[in-house]
């Protein structure tokens, strides 16, 4: 969703602000070391210490910049959730390539208002990639030099690149049904790649994959998403074409095209 507000510069200049504080917390970790703790369940969830203080970093910055803006963090919860103006923060999206050294996790940053979703960012520190999406507009930033950028205009299932996260089922995220669902849709594709987290999405925005067919997904995880993807010209729904969150799974179907979303939509149902 886009939306055209006086503050939204400032915003989205202040959310590069965030990214660049959580960088000095992430990457002195990564292949460096640190804490790594497991969380109660009966899946190995990592969280380490990269991802708690990246996040109190941007909390902090965000209580002094805006104090009547809400949070809603992966790491400590929520803070005036009810505000109009609220950021959502996953300061280490994609903690398991994290913890083993993998380049495909990311920062994401993403501000909704009356809880509709005008700003989304994926940071990914170590390859020096950044993308930032507001005004229905996503500009792709490496080494400094941005760029708008746009999917790649796929329509045709059978030429499509698809990704997803882990599609083993029962032991990651999808159940037998779901595994099922999306080995359709694999079959279907040109080529399928793993394990990328939301690096992925960022890929699909730049013209790179076409399709990332996920669930079990939280708020901090696609807020983020849905936004830089639009903005590049992309479709992003749940797997019945609802909007994010409005299912019980956390699914996410991400598409380059109207007419690519629609072929994998029928697949999945």
């Amino acid at each position: 969703m886009s939306l055209s507000h006086p503050a939204l510069s400032e915003y989205a200049s202040f959310a590069r602000r965030l990214a660049a504080a959580a960088r000095l917390e992430t990457l002195p970790r990564f292949r460096g070391g640190g804490d790594v703790f497991a969380k109660d369940g009966p899946q190995y969830d990592p969280v380490t210490d990269a991802d708690r203080e990246a996040e109190r970093v941007m909390r902090a910055m965000i209580a002094q910049a805006h104090p009547d803006h809400g949070v809603i963090g992966e790491e400590f919860g929520a803070e005036r959730a009810e505000a109009e103006w609220r950021w959502i923060l996953d300061p280490v999206d994609g903690t398991r390539a994290f913890v083993c050294g993998a380049a495909s996790w990311a920062t994401l940053i993403a501000l909704e208002r009356g809880a509709a979703p005008v700003l989304g960012l994926i940071d990914q520190p170590f390859t020096d990639e950044c993308w930032i999406a507001a005004e229905g507009r996503t500009e792709y930033v490496r080494h400094g030099k941005a760029a708008p950028c746009r999917t790649s205009g796929e329509t045709a299932l059978a030429d499509a690149r698809i990704s997803t996260t882990d599609p083993r089922p029962a032991v990651a995220y999808f159940n037998e049904e779901e595994a099922a669902a999306f080995d359709r849709i694999a079959h279907a594709t040109r080529v399928a790649r793993f394990s990328f987290d939301a690096y992925a999405y960022g890929l699909l925005a730049i013209g790179a994959l076409d399709l990332v067919v996920e669930t079990g997904l939280q708020h901090h995880d696609y807020a983020a998403l849905a936004p830089v993807v639009e903005g590049a010209g992309g479709v992003v729904t749940n797997w019945r074409g609802d909007p994010l969150g409005t299912d019980d799974r956390g699914e996410i179907l991400a598409a380059a095209t109207p007419a690519l979303h629609e072929a994998a939509l029928k697949l999945l149902s």
